[in-house]
């Protein structure tokens, strides 16, 4: 006596599927995001979100040197040091220096030259790279990392 029966399939309950114009809805919104996205980026669309430009109350040139195991380095403008994080707790700045590398090797730009510390009206802290013209908004990152590069700042 021969199995002439076919392999089983495996099925889930009906009550267990995804509508399917759940489903539809879903891959629709993900195409609309998609093609908003491309556009955005085809056209060059400025950034709204973004925040305005305060003024500048105080700034600082600043060194970072971080290593792969989350220890940095932070020297002034003249080559004093600011601060010198262990991996507990250099994390974060070592990160920010490894952002800052990748995009001065995106440009070809000077991997040692200085970043600037700026704090603008409103309380905000940022970190610029006139190297490459990037920058970021350091509340953004936690009360922690901010206190961190605040210190800096302050540090004589």
């Amino acid at each position: 006596m021969s199995d002439t029966s076919s392999p089983a399939r495996i099925h889930a309950k009906e009550d267990e599927l995804v509508p399917r114009i759940l489903v539809r809805a879903v891959m629709a919104l993900i195409l609309a995001i998609l093609a908003l996205v491309t556009i955005a980026s085809v056209t060059d669309r400025p950034l709204e979100s973004a925040p305005a430009d305060g003024k500048i109350l105080t700034e600082r040139t600043i060194f970072i040197s971080g290593e792969a195991s989350g220890a940095a380095r932070v020297l002034g403008g003249n080559g004093a040091l600011l601060a010198d994080f262990d991996t507990e707790s250099g994390g974060f700045v070592a990160g920010i220096d490894r952002v800052i590398i990748r995009e001065r090797n995106k440009l070809g730009a000077d991997l040692t030259a200085p970043v600037i510390l700026r704090l603008r009206e409103g309380n905000r802290l940022s970190l610029y790279d006139p190297e490459t013209n990037w920058s970021a908004e350091l509340m953004g990152f936690g009360a922690t990392n901010l206190r961190t590069f605040a210190r800096l700042l302050s540090t004589p």
